[in-house]
């Protein structure tokens, strides 16, 4: 878990965060977020809770500037990427909304917006999760009676492939193919099972 320092009394600011899939707005979370946290403590809580499953690269785009987990790596054309390590309140303000790529091959996008900002006593923890949404419940693209519970890494990019227990067995595609039904934007893709460190709930406060 992300934490921040305490302190005796002192006062910090929060960001308040509403994250959700910029092509799967169904996937949404609201966070708070302390203002001495930096881009890439916000990196490594999205890819904890939402993306992460093979190390891949990312990146923030904010006032197009890019904030990239390895600059040097990244390479492109225009304006150099700079790192993860800028404070939040360096670099967001109230109102404002940016984006982020999790792995640029098969990326997952995010668009993220600072809805507000408070001040209040230094929390134990730098990170809260005030709401996200429900799991969403799928049904089988086979049968089209059962709950799905596994989603298919290759026909997931012709709009189909969530099967139940019985479908799964005999998918054309094979096993190998076949990924659990989790609760992110990232369901399906790559190789991603879902989040060890926070897993489908509700409402979670850390």
């Amino acid at each position: 878990a992300l934490t921040a320092s305490t302190g005796n009394g002192k006062k910090v600011g929060y960001f308040s965060l509403s994250v959700e899939g910029a092509y799967a707005k169904e996937y949404w979370l609201l966070i708070e977020i302390s203002e001495n946290a930096t881009l890439k403590d916000l990196d490594v809580f999205l890819r904890e809770i939402w993306l992460e499953c093979c190390g891949h690269l990312s990146a923030f785009e904010i006032n197009g500037v890019s904030y990239d987990v390895a600059p040097s790596l990244s390479g492109g054309w225009g304006v150099p990427a700079k790192s993860m390590s800028s404070k939040l309140l360096k670099v967001l303000k109230a109102g404002m909304a940016f984006k982020y790529e999790y792995d640029f091959g098969s990326t997952t996008d995010l668009t993220i917006k600072v809805i507000g900002y408070r001040e209040g006593y230094r929390q134990k923890n730098g990170i809260a999760i005030l709401s996200r949404n429900k799991p969403i419940v799928s049904i089988c693209d086979e049968c089209g009676e059962n709950t799905a519970t596994v989603i298919c890494a290759e026909c997931i990019y012709e709009d189909k492939g969530f099967l139940c227990d019985a479908c799964s067995a005999e998918h054309e595609c094979g096993e190998e193919m076949l990924l659990p039904i989790v609760n992110s934007p990232r369901v399906g893709v790559c190789a991603y099972e879902g989040s060890e460190t926070y897993p489908n709930y509700y409402r979670i406060i850390i």
